[in-house]
């Protein structure tokens, strides 16, 4: 863990951001390929619930819109739609993360990017994006999810952070 550690750390806030953009990519669409066709979750008759835990299922559900089923699409032209509108979205944040110097406000846009960009190749190969994740409990239920998702989440926490933090005052001689 020390040399991942130092790895991290070596990196530019600039090169960490875009890291962090192709590892939560990466494992986006990892997980979906896995559990689509490595777990037959393709062809699971959707919101079909897998229990894992007392508080959490696998569940295959197909989502149009965007977080949260906001904003569904209907039709290529809705669809085309949402990926333009992606995209502008990582391009803008693609900017932003290159002209920042902070490393968290680096690593919460390489998140949204990442995350973004995985339910664009999702809305791309099957016009909509699979959602697998689902988390209940005490009486509550947590919409279904994925990892872009999730990435998309952390990254807004990321930015929030940065944006919060107390300003440190520079070192005096």
């Amino acid at each position: 863990m020390n040399r991942v550690t130092a790895f991290c750390r070596s990196l530019a806030p600039r090169e960490a951001g875009l890291v962090v953009a192709a590892l939560s990519l990466v494992a986006d669409q990892g997980s979906k390929l896995f559990l689509l066709y490595g777990a037959g979750f393709k062809d699971m008759l959707p919101g079909k619930a897998v229990p894992v835990l007392p508080f959490f299922n696998l569940m295959m559900v197909w989502n149009p819109g965007i977080s949260y089923g906001l904003f569904p699409a209907s039709g290529w032209l809705g669809t085309a739609l949402l990926v333009v509108v992606s995209l502008a979205a990582v391009g803008f944040l693609g900017w932003w993360l290159w002209k920042s110097t902070s490393r968290a406000l680096t690593i919460g846009f390489g998140l949204i990017i990442g995350g973004a960009l995985g339910n664009v190749i999702d809305r791309l190969l099957y016009g909509r994006v699979a959602d697998f994740f689902h988390f209940y409990g005490f009486g509550y239920d947590w919409y279904i999810f994925n990892i872009a998702d999730l990435a998309i989440t952390l990254g807004a926490i990321a930015i929030i952070y940065d944006v919060l933090k107390p300003e440190t005052p520079p070192e005096s001689d």
